[in-house]
């Protein structure tokens, strides 16, 4: 059976094979009232003729009326004109965000609030020159140990082309704070000028084989030139490490009573990381501010001095100063190279 569907009713009519279409044959089941005269109906709806089935054809007429709006266009004009109501949605303002949600940098929400605290004396944005960056530096160092003081300096350099990288060496004339345990490879009269000059610990083959089994107490390790091709085989496990002796750190020479001296009093290895950046430490929070300033100018000349031949333009980006749980101090670059104590 087809339906056809209109706004308020619908009629139905079935027709027989011996009987005619007529107006008492249309039945409605959505509105009671009198049926509309059969000039309306042909009008509005024609009949619609089907067959159904192969061996007994079947026709259907389905016709389709509309009767009597429920509801009067009249009547709906006069509640349109006299009640109109109009739907607001009201929302509900957003709750304010508190305690470190409120935060608007992103990075400040997972800091802890010893550091959000210290972050508070220091402009972000702000220039330092040396002096007052040092002495802000030792205000932000509170924790219930001693911190370290490094530097921090970003270069105009692409370690990635040979004549860019950077690595070399700066002895600060006040020290590290730290005790440096130096290990020397060496054979002949050479091991025993290394127990002379104070060194931890000294070896040949021996102490080859004990790198190879994992042995790693030490923190520098000190080679003579003969020994160096003995040493190339430890370059897997020395060298992620940074431990692998190399000339321009001046971990390979000759001279390995005075390397020992250098590395017990202060001598520091740096290089370039991938983007560029040199990172130094040069001190402890609990020097005198005299000599943080000493090492920190110390460590600024080595940079200097040891410029890449393929660094082009300005070599100094930027400089930051830093306690190893404090905020970073930005610093005046012109201010800091021009310093003169």
């Amino acid at each position: 059976m087809a339906v056809c569907a209109t706004h308020s009713s619908l009629m139905i009519a079935s027709y027989a094979a011996s009987k005619d279409l007529t107006i008492p044959s249309l039945f409605s089941f959505a509105n009671p009232r009198a049926v509309p005269n059969s000039s309306n109906v042909a009008a509005l709806c024609p009949p619609l003729v089907l067959l159904g089935g192969r061996r007994r054809p079947f026709p259907v007429v389905v016709s389709a009326v509309s009767a009597e709006a429920d509801v009067d266009t009249e009547d709906l004009d006069e509640n349109e004109s006299t009640s109109t109501t109009t739907a607001t949605a009201v929302l509900d303002p957003p709750k304010p965000k508190k305690g470190k949600a409120a935060l608007l940098l992103k990075r400040d929400r997972t800091r802890s609030k010893r550091f959000l605290e210290i972050q508070k004396l220091r402009e972000t944005k702000m220039e330092y020159d040396v002096k007052t960056a040092i002495s802000l530096l030792k205000q932000t160092a509170n924790t219930r140990f001693v911190e370290s003081v490094e530097a921090h300096f970003r270069l105009n350099i692409d370690p990635k082309y040979n004549d860019q990288q950077l690595r070399a060496t700066v002895s600060l004339p006040k020290g590290t704070g730290l005790t440096v345990k130096v290990a020397v490879l060496a054979q002949g009269e050479k091991v025993d000028e290394a127990k002379n000059a104070g060194a931890d610990i000294v070896g040949s083959d021996d102490l080859i084989e004990q790198i190879k089994g994992g042995f790693m107490d030490f923190d520098k390790l000190i080679a003579s030139p003969d020994m160096m091709v003995k040493v190339a085989g430890l370059g897997k496990i020395l060298g992620p490490r940074g431990l692998m002796p190399n000339p321009k750190a001046g971990t390979v020479t000759a001279n390995i009573p005075q390397a020992i001296e250098e590395f017990k009093k202060g001598k520091v290895e740096f290089r370039a990381d991938k983007t560029g950046i040199v990172h130094i430490p040069f001190g402890k929070v609990n020097f005198p501010e005299e000599d943080l300033l000493i090492n920190f100018l110390a460590a600024v000349k080595s940079v200097e001095t040891n410029k890449p031949k393929g660094a082009k333009g300005v070599y100094w980006k930027s400089a930051h100063i830093c306690s190893s749980m404090g905020p970073s101090i930005k610093l005046n670059i012109r201010e800091m190279i021009d310093f003169k104590p």
